[in-house]
């Protein structure tokens, strides 16, 4: 069990990380690219596997936006409540987050269960 970025960035590993980690009995959040605008970091369908610790493999950004996503994965994890998440660069947050690539993506976090 490998914690930060996979090397399959179609995701195919992070999938069996997170069927591997709720398997263990971890609670775990699923993020997936959904949308993409302009000069994105990764793919539709690129995944992030985060548990309630705050441990993660995979990458939706190519770690431009991977921590306030796993920050957002924990409260979607607490409270079992899926979350659309949106990072941009003229969204002051992506500033602060580090997407500064000119794109925008959508993300998506479930609970896995």
């Amino acid at each position: 069990m490998a914690d930060g970025l996979s090397s399959d960035p179609s995701g195919g590993d992070v999938l069996a990380t997170a069927e591997a980690w709720r398997e263990a009995g971890r609670d775990v959040a699923l993020a997936t690219v959904v949308e993409t605008w302009g000069s994105a970091p990764r793919p539709v369908g690129s995944h992030l596997v985060v548990d309630a610790d705050g441990r993660f493999e995979g990458s939706v950004s190519g770690g431009c936006v991977e921590g306030a996503v796993v920050a957002e994965a924990v409260d979607v994890i607490a409270d079992g409540q899926p979350k659309m998440l949106e990072f941009g660069v003229a969204d002051e947050t992506a500033w602060e987050v580090g997407l500064s690539c000119g794109g925008r993506i959508r993300v998506y976090v479930e609970k896995v269960s």
